[in-house]
């Protein structure tokens, strides 16, 4: 059954608040998870956050299901009881989107025999200074073209004797998925904006309130 995630570029008001504010909405998420001028990996919950809001503000609270049990891998909020995961990356490249963090590789090699695709794939693409995407990736889309190309190339796993970060999509596949006829999306031009941001300003207000 296929989810509705794909009615949220369908909606022409929303898409054009896509374009105008995800950058900017991206930028402040880098900024309050910045110390000392780097970004630290916590941004990812916080544009994974600034996603699932989006998704609340389209459809509803009641209609999106949040708080996800880390033991379901992939799945991070569910949309009308359907599962939805949310990715991101960085760059011009579509490579790096991973399936699941791990540091064993045994496990990693266990996860990957056992894989198939489960859920629909909301995907950001971050190429600042340059165009990037928000994308809907059926699972549809994803199962064929798994099928298509067979697990072991589907599948990315980490090089023997790296610090293995965990088993990705391989960038090529991602790239023919994001380009499928059946995936909508809309394309953002990812320039960096003056904003003023203070990470610390809202939890001094709360110890300030009586």
């Amino acid at each position: 059954m296929a989810t509705r995630l794909g009615e949220v570029f369908e909606d022409r008001g929303l898409v054009a608040r896509i374009k105008d504010r995800l950058p900017r909405l991206f930028q402040m998420a880098e900024m309050e998870c910045s110390r000392a001028g780097k970004t630290g990996m916590q941004v990812g919950s916080l544009r994974e956050i600034i996603l699932v809001a989006m998704l609340i503000y389209k459809f509803g609270e009641e209609n999106v299901e949040t708080g996800i049990p880390i033991t379901r891998p992939e799945v991070d909020a569910m949309l009308f009881g359907l599962p939805v995961s949310i990715k991101t990356i960085t760059g011009r490249r579509f490579g790096g989107v991973k399936l699941v963090w791990t540091v064993d590789p045994q496990k990693a090699r266990e996860f990957a025999e056992g894989y198939h695709p489960h859920c629909d794939i909301l995907l950001t693409q971050i190429n600042w200074g340059y165009a990037g995407v928000l994308c809907h990736i059926p699972l549809e889309v994803q199962q064929r073209h798994f099928e298509r190309l067979g697990q072991k190339t589907y599948i990315r796993l980490p090089k023997p004797g790296t610090n293995p970060r965990g088993v990705e999509i391989d960038k090529e596949a991602m790239a023919a998925m994001a380009a499928d006829a059946d995936t909508k999306g809309v394309t953002v031009i990812w320039h960096r904006m003056d904003v003023r941001h203070n990470a610390y300003e809202k939890w001094i207000d709360l110890w300030r309130e009586d």
